[in-house]
């Protein structure tokens, strides 16, 4: 028995900007640039697939490090991917959460690196306090 040939989900550039949070501009631009692969189909009908979906959502990623559009084609062409944990600046300043679990565990939190709104970070504080909570009751 034959299984059915089943056709990949097609995106349309509303659904690339809903996904990933860029304009309609945005990916025009990046597709003049030559940043994405160009659509499948033509004019009205055109259509794009999850491959990409994911070249957006990788620009986004290494754009938000702070990477340049020409660095971005290089990584996506292939180089050495340029986010690295910078070394911190002597006499630089950096705010972070320390959560304290219990005696002995405690997590330490940048909100700045981990990219974390205020309220990011208090659902990940209440989230890792309920975890610990469920592991300790769980073990006695």
């Amino acid at each position: 028995m034959q299984t059915p040939h089943v056709e990949p989900p097609r995106l349309s550039i509303d659904d690339l900007c809903a996904t990933t949070g860029f304009t309609r501009r945005t990916v025009r631009y990046y597709l003049q640039i030559g940043l994405i692969d160009k659509p499948l189909g033509e004019k009205r009908g055109s259509y794009y697939l999850q491959h990409h979906l994911s070249q957006l959502l990788r620009i986004k990623q290494l754009s938000e490090a702070g990477v340049s559009l020409e660095r971005i084609r290089l990584v996506l062409g292939g180089a050495e991917s340029p986010v690295a944990t910078p070394t911190p600046a002597i006499g630089s300043v950096a705010v972070k959460s320390h959560l304290l679990l219990a005696p002995g565990i405690t997590v330490v939190i940048d909100p700045h690196e981990a990219r974390l709104s205020p309220e990011g970070l208090r659902e990940l504080i209440t989230a890792l306090t309920d975890a610990h909570q469920h592991i300790t009751k769980v073990s006695k």
